[in-house]
């Protein structure tokens, strides 16, 4: 017959043969799926059943086996993992059921020959997981997961970034939930810190999906307990390996046996390999002695692996259309003595449903919850015995203090001569300044002042260091402290980075003076203390890459390297590479000398490129290198490194108040409190005290207070009005500021006279300044003569030979000719009418001037240019505000040396303006609350602060001056008094020189 048919009805009749015998082996299957085994004795199998149950409950309660619908998340975890876990419910007959539980954690292994792409699988996994973490202790259970089937494979968005961003948005930034995930992840594992995070880190494929099978547990990855799956092979490869350093011997460390790691893989991913499969089979082998176990679904894999043996020490579990079969455990038989194989379990199984999902929830947050309590660290367990002597050790050789724990054990990093300098690198601000904290704070509890010093800036926005230093309610302070900047600019920082330069040349003298002797030598000698200098937001320092981030770099380049062998130490920290980090590291070059870099959450760029330890870590840890950032092979053991978990010391700030209480107490006789600098606030004339010297008596010449210098210091800023030349002072700037700062130097000028001795003549030329002349008029009157005058009667003034001081507001108008403002003089002095019309008894006739406004200008622009040449000698001088600069400009004249004419103030104005004006490019660029000083003919300007307004500047009081307003310090910035000498510490540890006195001795400052 074939030969008669052709090749077509052939293939259609093989066909339908196909056909039939698919159908009839499918119709085979569900009838043999409907055959239990038969049970030899109903009465027997009713019996059995009750004492299995009765069984069961003994080996596995509560949430090892009880009914997960009976179950609330108050039910308690036991004492350790739970020996046996349920995975369903057997029934040899429809009414005679009992828990099937199978030995898993301590004894072997779980496999399901189906994967998680069937929903019960998918169930079962999530019940099975939920059972084994809500019935052990929190913290006791690890669990790493993959997730191959697809339906987590959604994103290859890996772990690194997934976790930093989530857990950077943790309110307080403090150690969270976050907190026990350092500790899981990192200590539990007995594995390097490189290995723990290179499995959730770039690459690995480890991804943080949004759904999956695993999603309803996504709570428990910031706890550290379970992270986000691996979804394809790399990351298959990456918990491989992690689990293979688990289980190694040659780890390094010895495991912690309180803890379990638990492997579940709901399904292979693509390209697993047999080199794969191998590895899973030896962890099989040898996990159970080192607490290591297997839930794997879809074993044997399906396709060219079908073939492969059973996992060695797994409990099968076989899937059925309608139920399970459960094979035999590890060791031992279900179907009794004699039976043959396969044995298994003589009933069917009917698996666990999935758990309900608030369930889940709810499990997850308590744990969570349970590991945060659990593994939080305190600023405490950082700092020494409170009961301990303070300050009994030495820093000749360096100091040192513990930064965080590792798998229980205290981190402690250093500076000495081999680590002397810091880079620390993190994206969220408050996350670094807990570690600077608990830096600073161990450091000042260990060492004395006379052993250690501490200068602190912070170029961001806001109140850092505030725990070291006095505040409203409470007068204490960090006695190592000498110098905290907040909110700093840059020219504070180039100051600081000038003052310890100084120092370390200093020292460095004094080491060649003595015959070559480094630090150590030197402490024999004179009682030397290492100074640490802090500097967070960097990249702030060196955004504008213009002249002065230039500077910078050379100083921190020259600091760096001069300072480590004088004791002289810098931490730089700040985000990303901090602006300087970016390049290759050399022994020689600036960054080789940062051996010790701190990558925290997102400060991975702070380390070599190639390593990626810091990938992924939550807020609250860092990975301490002491290499230079320089990494080593994968999964191997860095003695170089270390990841940490530290405590966020703001959450105990009654322990950051004891400690400086105490600390306090404890300080040397006549020790002064930092010299702080806070970038937001304004100082107050009445405060200052050379401003208090100069009512009380003491001042030797006649000057006029501008304000603060920007620097370390906080010097006063100052333009002395003496017999000199030049002794002039223009405000340049359009706003209320500069008008404001005009009014306050010339309230300083008049203090500086005794009452009845000084003659001030006040003009105001433009209207918006008329209100500010009028209150100068009116407060100096009860002083000093004051004349308030209009135009006519300035050029009269102009005209007197009187000594005294002429305080114009817009004479810039007299260049424009601009209709000046009209004000009322003050009560009991010569109006403006009178002082223009009549004689004055000493000085010229002015009733015969010309009337012309336009000549009246001119004349007075005439005189005024002879005011600022020849004035000062005469006693008489000028002091003027220009709102633009041109107009001062044509009055000084090019051939005129403007050192010899005035002392120039701007406010507000761009340095490219001011170039024509010093015959030279200005390197000044105008911001909020800050003027520039220029007094002299080669000064490059003095940054300033200037006073408060005239609201804040009325005369201090007439009692006794307090101990902060008569402390001698804040040295001078003026032309011919600018800040000399000035170390950072003498060999009693106390400030020296121009660095003065006190918590800037503005008590009330910027309120």
């Amino acid at each position: 017959m074939d030969a008669v048919f052709g090749p077509r009805t052939r293939t259609n009749r093989a066909a339908a043969l196909h056909r039939r015998a698919e159908a009839t082996a499918a119709a085979a299957a569900a009838i043999l799926d409907e055959i239990r085994p038969a049970p030899a004795d109903q009465r027997r199998q009713y019996e059995l059943a009750d004492r299995l149950r009765s069984t069961a409950a003994l080996l596995a309660p509560g949430w090892a086996g009880a009914s997960l619908e009976t179950l609330t998340v108050a039910a308690p975890s036991g004492e350790g993992p739970p020996p046996f876990v349920r995975v369903g419910m057997a029934a040899p007959l429809d009414d005679a059921r009992f828990p099937a539980l199978v030995p898993l954690l301590g004894t072997g292994h779980l496999t399901i020959d189906s994967d998680a792409r069937d929903p019960r699988v998918a169930g079962l996994l999530r019940a099975v997981l939920l059972r084994l973490l809500a019935g052990t202790p929190a913290g006791c259970l690890l669990v790493r997961v993959v997730d191959g089937t697809g339906a987590a494979n959604i994103s290859t968005t890996t772990v690194g970034t997934a976790t930093g961003a989530r857990t950077d948005t943790v309110p307080g930034a403090g150690p969270s939930t976050a907190t026990a995930a350092r500790t899981a992840t990192t200590s539990g594992t007995g594995a390097s810190p490189a290995a723990t995070t290179d499995t959730s880190g770039t690459g690995t494929g480890r991804a943080a999906p949004p759904d999956g099978t695993f999603a309803p547990f996504a709570g428990l990855a910031d706890a550290g307990l379970l992270p986000p799956p691996a979804t394809d092979v790399a990351g298959l490869r990456a918990v491989l390996t992690e689990a293979e350093q688990w289980v190694s011997p040659g780890s390094g460390r010895p495991r912690r046996h309180d803890r379990t790691l638990l492997l579940v893989v709901a399904g292979w991913p693509e390209a697993t390999g047999p080199a794969d499969l191998d590895r899973v089979e030896a962890l099989a082998a040898r996990g159970r002695a080192a607490g290591l176990h297997l839930i794997v679904a879809g074993w044997p894999p399906a396709g060219p692996y079908a073939t492969r043996a059973p996992l060695p020490q797994a409990t099968p579990l076989a899937m059925r259309n309608a139920y399970a079969l459960l094979g035999d455990p590890p060791g031992s038989s279900l179907a009794g003595p004699g039976a043959e194989p396969p044995g298994g379990l003589n009933s069917p199984v009917f698996v666990d449903d999935d758990p309900p999902s608030e369930l889940v929830d709810a499990v997850c947050r308590r744990l969570a919850t349970e590991i945060e309590a659990g593994s939080r660290l305190s600023l405490a367990d950082l700092l020494p015995d409170p009961t301990a002597p303070l300050w009994a050790v030495g820093s000749a050789e360096g100091v040192s203090t513990t930064v965080g724990d590792a798998g229980g054990r205290p981190v402690t990093v250093g500076f000495t001569e081999l680590t002397p300098h810091w880079l620390v690198s993190g994206r969220s601000g408050a996350d670094r300044a807990a570690f600077l904290s608990n830096v600073l704070l161990g450091l000042s509890a260990r060492y004395g002042p006379d052993e250690l010093v501490l200068h602190l800036a912070d170029l961001g926005d806001g109140e850092s260091f505030a725990e070291f230093l006095q505040t409203e309610r409470d007068r204490s302070w960090v006695p190592q402290v000498r110098s905290a900047g907040m909110a700093a600019d840059r020219e504070y920082v180039l100051d600081l980075l000038d003052e310890l330069t100084a120092e370390a040349r200093r020292r460095e003298e004094a080491g060649q003076r003595a015959g070559g002797q480094r630090f150590a030598g030197l402490r024999e000698h004179q009682a030397l203390p290492r100074v640490v200098c802090v500097i967070d937001n960097l990249p702030l320092l060196l955004a504008e890459r213009d002249r002065l981030a230039t500077d910078a770099v050379a100083r921190l380049d020259a600091l760096a390297r001069s300072g480590r062998a004088y004791g002289v130490h810098l931490v730089l920290a700040g985000e990303g590479d901090l602006g300087i980090a970016g390049g290759p590291t050399t022994r020689d070059s600036m960054l080789g000398q940062f051996p010790v870099r701190v990558a925290l959450a997102g400060g991975g760029p702070v380390l070599e490129p190639s390593n990626d330890a810091a990938a992924g870590l939550p807020v609250g840890s860092a990975v301490v290198n002491t290499a230079g950032g320089l990494g080593g092979p994968r999964g191997a053991t860095r003695g170089h490194e270390r990841m940490v978990r530290f405590p966020d010391p703001h959450e105990a700030p009654e322990t950051i108040g004891e400690l400086r209480r105490r600390l306090w107490t404890a300080r040397p006789e006549r020790s002064a409190p930092p010299v702080v600098f806070a970038g937001w606030a304004r100082p107050s004339l009445r405060n200052d005290p050379h401003y208090r010297a100069a009512f009380a008596g003491r001042a030797r010449g006649p000057v006029a207070l501008l304000g603060r210098a920007v620097d370390l210091s906080r010097s006063t800023v100052m333009v002395p009005l003496g017999a000199g030349a030049g002794r002039n002072l223009a405000v340049l700037g359009p706003g209320a500021e500069a008008v404001a700062l005009l009014a306050t130097a010339a309230r300083s000028v008049a203090a500086h006279h005794p009452p009845g001795t000084g003659r001030f003549v006040v003009a105001a030329l433009a209207a918006e300044a008329a209100p500010v002349a009028d209150s100068l008029a009116a407060d100096l009157a009860g002083q000093h003569r004051v004349e308030r005058v209009d135009l006519p009667g300035l050029l009269a003034a102009v005209d007197a030979e009187e000594p005294g001081y002429l305080v114009v507001f817009g004479l810039d108008r007299v260049a424009s000719q601009e209709r000046p403002a009209d004000g009322p003089a003050p009560q009991g002095r010569p109006t403006d009418r009178r002082a223009a019309n009549e004689r004055p008894a000493n000085g010229p006739d002015t009733r015969d001037r010309p009337a012309d406004p336009a000549a009246v200008h001119e004349l007075l622009a005439d005189r005024l240019r002879v005011l600022l040449r020849d004035g000062p000698p005469a006693g008489r001088h000028l002091l003027g505000w220009w709102r633009t600069v041109p107009p001062f400009t044509a009055m000084a004249r090019a051939e005129d040396d403007l050192d010899k004419l005035a002392a120039v103030v701007a406010v507000d104005v761009p340095g490219a303006q001011l170039a024509a004006l010093f015959g030279r490019p200005v390197q000044w660029r105008p911001r909020p609350g800050r003027a520039m000083l220029w007094d002299g003919p080669d000064e490059r300007g003095v940054l300033l602060v200037p006073f408060a307004g005239p609201g804040g500047d009325a005369p201090p009081s007439t009692g006794p001056p307090t101990e902060a307003d008569t402390t001698p310090g804040g040295g001078t910035a003026t032309r011919a008094d600018t800040p000399t000498g000035g170390g950072i510490a003498t060999g009693g540890g106390t400030a020296t020189g121009a660095a003065g006195a006190t918590a800037g001795t503005d008590d009330g400052e910027g309120e």
